[in-house]
């Protein structure tokens, strides 16, 4: 026999309560056992007759309660300072020996405080559903009727409900992958956790807003190549976000439409020789491109016998004692450079894309275009454009956000090839062809400076989550229909 739900009143405006609504009305109204099931979990289950599941949530419970005592607990006590007690050899006199102290770790600290918390929410949050639940059960009981048996719970979660069985594991994953670390990177940005302040050897503490201010340029010397290094990397990486997403989405749709054209010849040639680029990885690609473009690689070589660096150095395009190109070596020839190879990385993909949403296109809208007298420029951009723009808006915006975020591009092409001139920026570990999050894995993996890392990637997320909140907000996110 199915359980029945028995759910707190509806609300004066006649909307479905929400979950603390239905928890309040479940505590006031419930009986002993449900009362006393927000405290020991297993006590509403056995009182109304849900032995198995008593045994099951009391364990659950036990085994939140019991990380709590021994590592939450007392860490969340030391939260507030990150530790007091610094590592140091002292002598022992029982065994006459120098030995380490039992010393704090601000890392360790801050990071099972952290999933201390989420636990204590996570706990908070099952009781109430505890409560809820057990609520129901005591109604059924009341009205004369047969609660579940565990069996048949579990065939409910394995047909009826089997949506919430599939998602446990992804909202799991994505609690202990993405949220804990992401609060931790929220933490780290208000201390001054550096190559400094180390553990652990050395203990790192709450610092305000101090980082933002530097990041900003807060007055002082560091503050203000920071600020300067920010604003310089904060505009290339969106200018880099645009044309990478732009560039390749219509080099795709443009390339899709030559290919599928009925008078090109060996389409499936053509297609598969793009295709091939998206088969060899981009590791393998960009590093062999960024060889060919060396000061002292092949192409440089070919310009010089064409005479072509000879044509940019009387143009003033170069220095006037260059003997190559500097593709990857300056800053204004790197950004461009890196955008072209971009292309040549990412079209293939955008064609494949784009030919099946062309190929959805009705051929007798487009027959009736060519006959009411529309060219082929009028149909592309009244029909087709259209018509890729409202199937790949959605995509668009991830792509864009994908690029703010494209390490591999960026790093294989420029990492021991490029070098700043401008002392300000190498001050701050930046370089006029970094992204954000290039910069930020610079700081951490060159420079152990995790507290500034840590507010790029805060700024980062912030750059990220507004573009997206916005462009879904105003994009049309259902498919054009054409009269």
């Amino acid at each position: 026999m199915a359980e029945m739900a028995f759910e707190a009143p509806l609300r004066t405006d006649g909307k479905e309560p929400n979950f603390l609504q239905k928890f309040g009305h479940a505590l006031v109204h419930g009986d002993i056992f449900t009362k006393l099931s927000f405290l020991i979990w297993g006590l509403g289950y056995i009182g109304h007759g849900q032995l198995i599941k008593a045994v099951l949530v009391t364990l659950v419970q036990g085994l939140g309660l019991y990380y709590l005592g021994v590592a939450g607990i007392p860490n969340l006590m030391k939260f507030g300072t990150l530790g007091t007690v610094q590592m140091e050899m002292v002598f022992n006199p029982a065994t006459m020996k120098n030995e380490v102290n039992n010393y704090d770790n601000s890392f360790a600290i801050l990071l099972l405080s952290v999933i201390a918390l989420v636990v204590i929410v996570a706990l908070l949050a099952s009781a109430m559903a505890v409560v809820t639940s057990n609520y129901q059960l005591q109604k059924i009981r009341q009205a004369g009727k047969k609660t579940n048996s565990f069996g048949q719970d579990i065939r409910v979660y394995l047909n009826e409900k089997f949506y919430v069985t599939l998602l446990t594991l992804p909202v799991l994953g994505v609690v202990v992958f993405t949220i804990v670390p992401l609060f931790i990177l929220i933490a780290v940005a208000f201390t001054n956790y550096d190559q400094q302040h180390m553990p652990p050897n050395s203990l790192f503490t709450w610092v305000g807003f101090t980082n933002f201010l530097t990041l900003f340029g807060g007055g002082q010397a560091l503050s203000l190549t920071f600020g300067y290094a920010f604003g310089k990397i904060l505009a290339w990486t969106l200018v880099w976000a645009f044309f990478a997403t732009f560039t390749t989405f219509f080099g795709g749709v443009f390339l899709a439409m030559f290919i599928n054209d009925r008078k090109t010849k060996f389409p499936k040639l053509w297609r598969t020789l793009f295709i091939i680029t998206i088969a060899v990885p981009q590791f393998v690609t960009l590093l062999l491109v960024r060889n060919f473009f060396s000061d002292n690689g092949i192409f440089n070589t070919m310009m010089a016998h064409l005479g072509v660096t000879e044509l940019l150095r009387n143009a003033g395009l170069i220095g006037a004692n260059m003997e190559y190109i500097p593709f990857l070596t300056n800053a204004g020839w790197a950004q461009v450079m890196i955008i072209l190879i971009n292309i040549w990385v990412g079209v293939p993909y955008q064609m494949l894309i784009a030919t099946g949403v062309l190929m959805n296109i009705p051929g007798d809208m487009l027959e009736a275009a060519r006959i009411d007298g529309a060219n082929p420029v009028q149909m592309f951009f009244f029909i087709k454009l259209p018509y890729l723009f409202s199937v790949q808006g959605p995509a668009l915006v991830t792509d864009f956000v994908k690029n703010i975020n494209n390490f591999n591009v960026i790093y294989l092409l420029t990492q021991d090839v490029y070098v700043t001139t401008d002392q300000a920026m190498a001050a701050s570990s930046g370089k006029e062809v970094d992204l954000l999050v290039t910069w930020l894995f610079r700081l951490t993996q060159e420079q152990y400076n995790y507290k500034m890392a840590a507010v790029i990637g805060i700024m980062v997320f912030i750059i990220c989550a507004v573009f997206t909140v916005v462009c879904f907000r105003f994009i049309n996110k259902k498919e054009a229909t054409f009269s």
